[in-house]
C-alpha cells in the first residue's frame, strides 16, 4: 500500500526555513519553501523514465518540499537520498522523513557521497538549490559533477524562477545545461509558486 500523501510543511517548518536563511542566507538560498505545486512538478520530472527502484538524489533538501513527494511517487521502492548542508534543517528532515538517507554535507560532494554508498550512477538528482550553490559559469559549477554522478540514462532536473530568466545566472545555467546534457526540455510556468517557476530536465549527461 502506498504511503498517504505527504503534508506540507507546517507553519512552524516554514519559519524554522526562513529563520536558517535569516542566519545563513548563501546556504540556505531561499527566503520560503517551494509550493506544492512546484514540487509535483519536480517528482513527475524525476520519476517519469525512471525504473522500478531508481536511486534519487536531492540536492538542497532545505525544509522537505521536494523531499515529502518524491518519498510518496516512490513509496518504498529504490533509494532516496537528501543532501542538505544546514544542520538544523539536515536535523529535522531525518525526524520528518525516515525512510530517507539524509546526509549533511556540502553538495560539492556528491561524486563522494554516492561512492560511499557504493552507487555508481543515481538515475535521478533533483535540485533545490539556488544560484549561490550551483554556480553556472565559473569553474566550480556543479553542474558538471551532477553529469558524472548519473547513471547513462539518469535526468537532472532544477528549478529556476520566471521573473528572473533574464539574469546573467539564468542564462548562464540554460548554457551550461545544454553543455552538459544531450537534451534539455522545459516546463510551462508554475504560477502557485512564490515567484512563479519553470522546470528543467535535462538528460543524456555528457562526462
Amino acid at each position: 500500500m502506498s504511503p498517504d500523501p505527504p503534508r506540507e510543511a507546517s507553519l512552524a517548518d516554514r519559519a524554522m526555513f526562513a529563520a536558517q536563511f535569516v542566519r545563513a542566507p548563501v546556504a540556505t538560498a531561499s527566503v520560503w519553501p517551494s509550493s506544492t505545486a512546484l514540487a509535483r512538478g519536480m517528482a513527475e520530472a524525476a520519476l517519469r523514465a525512471a525504473p522500478p527502484d531508481p536511486v534519487v538524489v536531492e540536492l538542497g533538501a532545505g525544509s522537505g518540499a521536494f523531499t515529502g513527494l518524491l518519498a510518496h511517487r516512490l513509496a518504498g521502492r529504490g533509494r532516496q537520498i537528501a543532501v542538505e548542508i544546514n544542520p538544523v534543517l539536515a536535523h529535522r528532515l531525518g525526524e520528518r522523513f525516515p525512510g530517507v538517507e539524509v546526509v549533511p554535507a556540502d553538495v560539492a560532494e556528491l561524486g563522494a557521497i554516492l561512492a560511499l554508498r557504493g552507487i555508481r550512477g543515481a538515475q535521478a538528482v533533483v535540485s533545490g538549490l539556488g544560484w549561490s550553490a550551483t554556480r553556472p559559469g565559473r569553474v566550480d559549477s556543479l553542474l558538471p559533477v551532477v553529469a558524472r554522478a548519473l547513471a547513462d540514462d539518469g535526468v537532472f532536473v532544477q528549478f529556476a524562477y520566471r521573473a528572473t530568466a533574464w539574469a546573467a545566472p539564468a542564462r548562464a545555467l540554460r548554457e551550461e545545461l545544454d553543455e552538459c546534457f544531450g537534451a534539455v526540455e522545459t516546463s510551462p510556468v508554475t504560477w502557485r509558486n512564490l515567484p512563479p517557476a519553470v522546470v528543467h530536465r535535462a538528460s543524456s549527461p555528457r562526462r
